[in-house]
């Protein structure tokens, strides 16, 4: 794949900004799930989106890596666009082999954990780097154990995922995504599909990639997690943006009648 020219200057995108987006729309059909999403993620920061069911988080977060299609806006990821590529002022769909070079740059984790059963641990984790990078087996395996050591599952690396309770299977699939060495990292409600008592574990995975400067843009009901870890919170309802601020700030006095109604059934 050719090098990748940055459209930062072009759209007038800071270059510490990694995640833009503007004007976002999507449609299902008739149905309008996104009406013209804006929001901007620093490098390096984390970013938790909360907000009702059928707001559209998770399909926003599933427009950055395009695995949804965008309908409407400007998307770009380091300053990039991630499924297109511009010419003129149009844009023309990659190939898909281009889209999977460009989208192996952005990690994703999902609600269920979305592990190969007939591979053992470590092979989940090398499956990707090997076949999608073409790093040789030596070192992908070397970073793999190192990841495994990282989430605390270095000793579950021969074990297969049906073996695994829903926190380390969750542990594996961030380790997983890390395999890539992404440059950003998109969770979709990453703790919704575990047992209360196990939420905790995949949390201080979470904490800790934070405080090493990941870029994290997180849809999450843990608003704990949002409060002490995120940069910046932001509340969708109804397709859009309804308001965006500091954590603890947002969360104590909410500006929107709408932001506040929200927390006050969630807190």
């Amino acid at each position: 794949m050719n090098a990748l020219v940055s459209h930062r200057a072009k759209f007038g995108v800071a270059q510490n900004i990694m995640v833009h987006a503007s004007g976002i729309r999507k449609s299902f059909g008739s149905l309008e799930v996104l009406k013209g999403v804006d929001l901007q993620v620093p490098a390096g920061s984390v970013a938790c989106i909360i907000g009702p069911s059928g707001s559209g988080k998770s399909t926003f977060l599933r427009c950055i890596n395009h695995l949804e299609e965008i309908n409407g806006g400007l998307l770009l990821v380091d300053g990039n666009f991630v499924g297109y590529r511009l010419e003129g002022d149009r844009l023309y769909e990659l190939p898909a082999a281009a889209i999977c070079q460009r989208r192996a740059e952005i990690g994703m984790v999902f609600q269920q954990f979305n592990l190969f059963p007939h591979m053992t641990v470590l092979e989940n984790l090398m499956e990707a780097p090997t076949r999608v990078r073409r790093e040789d087996f030596v070192s992908a395996r070397k970073h793999a154990l190192q990841l495994l050591d990282r989430v605390g599952l270095n000793e579950k690396a021969g074990s297969y995922p049906r073996s695994l309770s829903g926190g380390q299977q969750q542990r594996v699939a961030i380790a997983r995504a890390l395999a890539m060495k992404p440059k950003v990292l998109l969770f979709d409600e990453p703790t919704s599909a575990l047992d209360p008592e196990l939420v905790g574990e995949v949390l201080a995975v979470m904490k800790d990639l934070a405080t090493s400067g990941m870029t994290m843009v997180v849809v999450t009901h843990e608003i704990g997690f949002a409060r002490d870890v995120a940069d910046q919170l932001i509340f969708m309802d109804g397709g859009v943006v309804v308001e965006t601020g500091e954590p603890r700030e947002m969360i104590a006095n909410p500006k929107s009648a709408r932001t506040r109604e929200f927390l006050s059934r969630v807190r």
